[in-house]
């Protein structure tokens, strides 16, 4: 599901010449790849625990959208800080510390009273993941030598990535059915403890490099998309006139602004401005905004119709969203090898076309609709559709970058995905909201009839929207990214067609 959420950044400030083989590189292995799969659960493993929270801490039917919110936007606005500290304080020491603040995080998430507890403590991990996650494969770099052991492992390194959105998905409907959704958070507690006793013993330290923190560029940031996406869910209950809604709406645009500001006088930016001046490279990370919002709304509001519709458990909610998870990694896996044969834009084309035909089946759900073939062919088509566009739009956003921007534009890449999911899922709420009238739960936990019908009509209409996301993502993809690669080609080849007619 989150199969680029940290890419191949190279290690800043220490060459690959110094790397050496860690003394124990299965248990180094093993701690990195525990860690980082620990990282993409806690994006996922919520997600089918949603219908239980609203119940058990009286979230209100948008409100229940900041459980997941409070995560992305926390872990994609300081994601890129998390690097940097990472440089500068040393890779182990920052990985400790960020994977400490996520335990202790997961563990006040578990024991939350209220509403407003388990957002804190949702934020708190974003920034805990935010601080660990860079870390992660930077360390994995310096362990392993360049060459078959490196590949190696940074193939295990990517199948957690590819597989870990579907691993909590069924984790966090297991944990759930079974014993509570608390436990989904809980979880995290006895590996974190773990791992922050076996880190210092095993994993080397990086060389530190000097340098500067760009804080108010992540707090900016983070603080900007955050009042956009509150904007977004108070409209859904309040109205768009609503002065909260307003206000929101104006401190995101200012906060936003006061950003890249930031960002054009800042001495060592979290966002190099110019990593932009790319036609292809921008709109790939519009693209993956767009594709990313599209996929996490459709699992926020696809587990709802799951459970509060057709009355599955969150153990078979979670096993229902297996053919899309499971066929996106495939694809994922395999579209490296046809990306050179077709040309990466051309793949990418087809992917987001063939994930907006998905989307499209997948929003005509109804009631009366059964799993299969009305809900699990379309998740397939949409699977194959982002599992192959993943590739070539990662490829995209990092190509091109002078090395010393190899870091921030593979972390663009990441805060595209981590906030395009928040962003996307704030805008979908308010329609949501308007399309189902917030149906509400009879004191039994069952819903009316009545209630199942505005659902899955909310439900519906929310997914046209996601489609709607993915409709735009594949006019960005022609426009913005293919339109003016192919004219490039096109004046290559005409200027090498004239200059051979002159030497003749």
């Amino acid at each position: 599901m989150s199969s680029t959420l940290i890419e191949r950044v190279p290690e800043q400030g220490r060459p690959t010449g110094s790397t050496r083989r860690a003394p124990h590189p299965a248990l180094v292995l093993s701690i990195i790849l525990a860690t980082y799969l620990m990282i993409i659960l806690d994006a996922t493993i919520i997600i089918t625990a949603l219908p239980k929270i609203h119940a058990a801490l009286g979230f209100s039917a948008t409100g229940l959208s900041w459980v997941q919110s409070a995560y992305t936007l926390t872990f994609g606005g300081f994601l890129l800080l998390g690097a940097r500290a990472g440089d500068i304080l040393g890779r182990r020491r920052v990985f400790v510390v960020g994977i400490a603040l996520f335990t202790v995080a997961s563990l006040l998430g578990g024991l939350a009273q209220s509403s407003s507890w388990l957002l804190a403590a949702r934020a708190l991990q974003g920034i805990g993941a935010a601080i660990a996650a860079p870390s992660t494969l930077a360390l994995l770099q310096i362990s392993f030598r360049e060459g078959p052991e490196r590949a190696r492992a940074i193939g295990a390194y990517s199948a957690v990535a590819g597989g870990g959105g579907s691993i909590g998905l069924v984790l966090g409907g297991m944990l759930t059915s079974w014993v509570s959704w608390r436990w989904a958070l809980f979880i995290n507690v006895p590996i974190g403890i773990v791992l922050i006793a076996l880190a210092p013993r095993y994993l080397p330290e990086s060389e530190r490099t000097r340098g500067h923190f760009d804080l108010a560029g992540a707090i900016t940031s983070t603080l900007g998309m955050t009042a956009l996406v509150y904007g977004f869910v108070r409209a859904a209950s309040a109205g768009w006139s609503d002065p909260g809604t307003v206000v929101s709406f104006v401190a995101g645009a200012v906060l936003l602004v006061a950003f890249v500001l930031n960002e054009r006088r800042a001495e060592q930016p979290i966002t190099p401005l110019h990593l932009f001046a790319d036609r292809e490279r921008a709109g790939s990370y519009g693209v993956r905004m767009l594709v990313v919002s599209g996929m996490f709304a459709m699992f926020f509001f696809l587990t709802q119709f799951f459970q509060g519709v057709l009355g599955y458990s969150a153990l078979q909610a979670g096993l229902a969203f297996l053919p899309v998870t499971a066929v996106m990694f495939a694809a994922a896996r395999i579209a490296p090898r046809i990306g050179p044969v077709v040309g990466n834009m051309r793949l990418l084309a087809g992917g987001v076309s063939v994930a907006l035909g998905g989307m499209v089946l997948l929003s005509r759900i109804t009631p009366d609709s059964h799993y299969f073939p009305t809900i699990a062919l379309p998740m397939l088509l949409l699977g194959t559709g982002i599992g192959t566009a993943l590739t070539p739009l990662t490829t995209a956003g990092v190509a091109g970058v002078a090395p010393e921007d190899a870091g921030a534009a593979s972390g663009l890449v990441n805060v595209a995905q981590q906030l395009g999911a928040s962003l996307g899922l704030g805008i979908l709420v308010t329609v949501f909201a308007s399309a189902s009238h917030a149906p509400a739960r009879s004191t039994h936990g069952s819903t009316t009839s009545m209630a199942k019908q505005e659902l899955a009509h909310g439900v519906a209409t929310a997914l046209r929207g996601s489609a709607i996301f993915l409709a735009l993502g594949l006019v960005v993809v022609v426009v913005v990214m293919w339109r003016p690669a192919m004219a490039q080609a096109d004046a290559a080849d005409l200027d090498l067609e004239r200059s051979v007619a002159f030497e003749d």
